[in-house]
């Protein structure tokens, strides 16, 4: 079976190139015989002109000229790894392809109060993302990477259960806990003493990643007078938390550690205590795996798709209640017997999340739709 794995046409989708990088990879380990290829559009900017002339080429490269280049392309399933790029489904269907999507969110749909005002996110950008999700129904089957987010393509969408799998994200091998010496070194370079206890936080600052609520259960750590540290790694603090950290005096407890490479998110998870992740919404949530995988415990959100991806792993709080995160940091800083109970639990229940084991279940979405009569 020939199979071509198209890579998301934003180029600021760096985790769907990893997402697109590792199914392709354990597609060849789990499936030998079959022939997978990689399509990685090549969507640039005109090199002159005003803002206005770029804007234009870049979608006339994206919606126009880069689907046109599959008709002559020759594949038994064509995988769409980035709903955002629905609006390739027609154009595949016109050329007598079959193809396959995976959905990782529809946050945009539903809850897009979560990024009203938000500069990256203007009108006809926004209003191009609603067009080209609605394509996707169009596609041979639906792959989410949750439960949850399925249900929310079911409800938001209309589509057929049936036309629909949830296959979960997995874990990279290389998130596994660095050496004692490392950690220790890591803490020792950015100022923390051992006996600190050490929250973290990796992503972004969008609304949904709740990180004003972490703030809040810093001022209520510092306030019991407990010695804990929060870490925010990914994206900055914006100028209304900076507000409030100096507000409260809180910046000699917390640190922003600026954007990690792979190589230092390993080492960042297994310096840290603890991770804390109260997001209002996920997709699939993989910075709880990456966590677990280094050996570190998880205080996350009981909403969306995050329990089902923590299980009994991880200590799960209401994402607006300050004071129930509050006394789970406190609990895991104070119960070490209850702290190793999580580690244990996680590093289990990552075993689970493996993209052989991921590869094989979308290899049989593949065979279901190569079976299908056109």
């Amino acid at each position: 079976m020939r199979i071509a794995i198209l890579q998301s046409t934003s180029p600021a989708s760096i985790s769907m190139s990893v997402y697109a990088q590792n199914i392709a990879e354990s597609l060849r380990n789990v499936q030998p015989s079959w022939n997978i290829v990689e399509f990685s559009p090549k969507i640039s900017a005109a090199s002159k002109g005003s803002q206005l002339s770029h804007t234009v080429n870049k979608y006339y490269q994206r919606y126009w000229n880069y689907p046109r280049s599959f008709k002559v392309q020759e594949a038994d399933i064509f995988h769409i790894v980035d709903h955002s790029d629905g609006h390739l489904v027609p154009w595949l269907k016109s050329f007598g392809k079959k193809t396959v999507v995976t959905c990782h969110d529809l946050i945009n749909l539903v809850q897009p109060d979560l990024y009203q005002g938000l500069a990256i996110m203007p009108l006809i950008s926004l209003n191009t993302w609603r067009w080209s999700v609605q394509k996707m129904k169009e596609a041979d089957h639906i792959i989410t990477v949750s439960a949850y987010t399925a249900g929310d393509v079911i409800s938001e969408l209309g589509v057929d259960p049936a036309m629909l799998t949830a296959i979960p994200n997995a874990v990279s091998s290389e998130f596994q806990p660095v050496t004692d010496e490392e950690t220790v070194s890591f803490r020792q370079r950015h100022g923390v003493a051992p006996e600190t206890f050490c929250i973290l936080n990796v992503g972004s600052n969008n609304p949904r990643k709740n990180i004003s609520r972490i703030l809040d259960v810093m001022k209520q750590l510092q306030d019991q007078q407990q010695a804990v540290h929060f870490w925010k790694a990914g994206s900055d603090f914006n100028a209304e938390q900076y507000a409030f950290i100096a507000e409260h005096d809180l910046a000699r407890q917390i640190s922003y550690l600026g954007r990690p490479s792979a190589l230092m998110l390993k080492t960042l998870y297994s310096a840290a205590d603890a991770l804390i992740a109260p997001s209002i919404y996920e997709g699939f949530g993989l910075t709880v795996l990456e966590s677990m995988a280094c050996g570190t415990p998880v205080i996350t959100a009981n909403t969306t798709s995050l329990p089902e991806v923590a299980g009994n792993a991880a200590v799960l709080v209401d994402p607006q209640d300050t004071e129930g995160m509050t006394k789970a940091v406190i609990r895991l800083q104070q119960d070490p017997t209850f702290r190793q109970q999580l580690i244990r639990a996680g590093l289990d229940r990552v075993k689970t999340f493996t993209w052989d084991r991921t590869a094989h279940q979308i290899a049989n979405v593949y065979e279901h739709v190569a079976s299908k009569k056109s």
